[in-house]
């Protein structure tokens, strides 16, 4: 029988870099997809910087970004063209090291991941790969799959198993979870189009259409590709509604048949699901087998690949005997109200979408606004977990060090301080743990700054596991990582 330490079990986004990142840590890691290939055709088309400073780390994000479009942020608008909300995405790179927000084309992404995969000799990716029984025996989880090339029933046995296989999750069925319903469910017609040339007039920004009788989306793309949506009413026919004359007329509006080849027509059923329990024992989930979000923010894959990030160092830990389980236990703890959070926002954004009084919308969508409003970016904080203190588990930008690199790149999966000078003199760390300073980092004091505080520990997925404002604070929260109990074995990103 095959061993191993996690069975990632899906190879959309969410599980190529879980995987990708657990084979970084060493671990060794079989991937098992029911699909010979990937799936062709698009399906998200945003992503944030968080999500683009995760690929760097998977090693994807530099052949990636000149395959994404600019995206300078959402309007809101009403019947009349006249703009209820304006959502402006910041240009240029930010925080993070990398622009703030991106449009992309799934097939894309999917691609240079599963190309990546090659350079992880840990990580055996297994397609046309049907999973079909498993069983937590307390020490282990055996696995059974028919490998559907040839027929043959394959025996495994991992350490850990993680669902990323979706909304309609196996793994989600074994560990017997139920879904808390947010209130939205909709149909939906999805229209992916290629431009024959260039159609300006149609802008950059995305576009919420807040018509009662038919709300709709456009979304742009990278290169010619161009993206509605469109709301499919309660006396509509699904399957007519996907048919080509019937797709035009309702693109009539914005385009002809004659600018554009029809890639897609499809109808959706957007929900807004959190599953109530993410762990039962050696059994996880991430992505969507675990929570399901309106389209409304673009955070659907994002919240994904953030689950990912989130658990794979806290996997590694536990495999390597570094962590006791229980560390586990923080994940969902963590993860789940910030996927939630977003999913609310999401939701009240479909609010105004769909409402025949905007205004009331608007104000219930945020409250305290009138008339036209713009709406700032959020980043939820992770929920209760690892840190204690009033700025634990916030995401931290990403300082460039002396020599140019970034500082991801420099320590990947690394615990690291980021510290004034004056907080970090006299500093015992560990060798698990790296030391930054405006000694090192030329704009880790703007870092610092921004952030409001003096010193921060950040953990592998760079959320701080505390800030200090004395060198005794500092060498408290450190502390916390010794003597040995979370400490990654170090590694290099490639």
């Amino acid at each position: 029988m095959e061993e191993l330490d996690v069975a990632v079990i899906g190879y959309g986004p969410t599980g190529a870099v879980l995987a990708h990142l657990l084979g970084q840590c060493g671990l060794d890691v079989l991937v098992l997809e029911r699909e010979s290939s990937a799936y062709h055709l698009p399906r998200a088309v945003h992503f944030d910087a968080e999500i683009m400073r995760i690929l760097q780390w998977v090693g994807v994000a530099h052949e990636m970004e000149p395959l994404t479009a600019k995206h300078p942020g959402m309007r809101f608008v009403d019947a009349a063209g006249k703009t209820l909300l304006e959502w402006p995405r910041p240009q240029g790179t930010g925080p993070q090291g990398w622009r703030a927000n991106y449009r992309f084309h799934q097939p894309d992404l999917e691609r240079v991941l599963r190309a990546k995969i090659a350079d992880r000799p840990n990580v055996a990716v297994r397609t046309r790969s049907e999973l079909f029984f498993v069983e937590d025996r307390g020490s282990h989880v055996d696995l059974r799959y028919e490998d559907m090339s040839c027929g043959k029933v394959r025996h495994v046995r991992a350490k850990y198993v993680v669902g990323c296989d979706g909304a309609r999750s196996l793994i989600r069925r074994f560990i017997e979870s139920g879904m808390e319903d947010m209130g939205f469910h909709e149909r939906w017609l999805v229209v992916d189009l290629i431009l024959h040339r260039e159609k300006p007039e149609l802008g950059e920004w995305s576009v919420q259409y807040c018509v009662p009788e038919r709300p709709a989306t456009y979304v742009r793309g990278p290169g010619m590709r161009r993206r509605w949506e469109i709301t499919v009413r309660d006396d509509d026919d699904a399957l007519s509604m996907t048919h080509p004359e019937k797709v035009w007329g309702l693109l009539a509006p914005w385009i002809k048949p004659e600018e554009a080849e029809l890639e897609r027509a499809a109808v959706y059923v957007f929900h807004s699901l959190v599953a109530e329990q993410w762990r039962k024992g050696r059994l996880l989930l991430a992505g969507d087998a675990c929570h399901q979000t309106p389209p409304f923010m673009g955070q659907g894959m994002c919240a994904g690949i953030r689950d990912a990030a989130n658990l794979y160092w806290k996997l590694a830990l536990v495999c390597q005997g570094r962590a006791g389980e229980e560390l586990l236990d923080s994940y969902a703890s963590e993860r789940r109200p910030n996927a939630h959070e977003y999913i609310a926002t999401a939701v009240r954004l479909g609010g105004l979408i769909n409402a025949s009084n905007t205004e009331t919308a608007l104000r219930a969508a945020l409250p305290g606004a009138e008339g036209s409003a713009r709406m700032e970016s959020i980043a939820p904080a992770l929920g209760p977990g690892l840190g204690t203190e009033g700025k634990a588990g916030r995401l931290f930008g990403q300082p460039r060090l002396a020599d140019g690199r970034l500082l991801d790149d420099a320590f990947p999966h690394r615990f690291v301080v980021v510290a004034e000078t004056a907080l970090a003199r006299g500093l015992a760390l560990p060798d698990s743990v790296e030391l930054v300073t405006p000694e090192t980092s030329p704009d880790a004091a703007t870092h610092l700054a921004q952030f409001g505080a003096r010193a921060v520990v950040l953990r592998p997925d760079r959320y701080t596991l505390g800030t200090a404002e004395t060198p005794q604070a500092l060498g408290a929260i450190v502390a916390r990582i010794l003597p040995c109990p979370l400490q990654l074995q170090k590694t290099e990103m490639v």
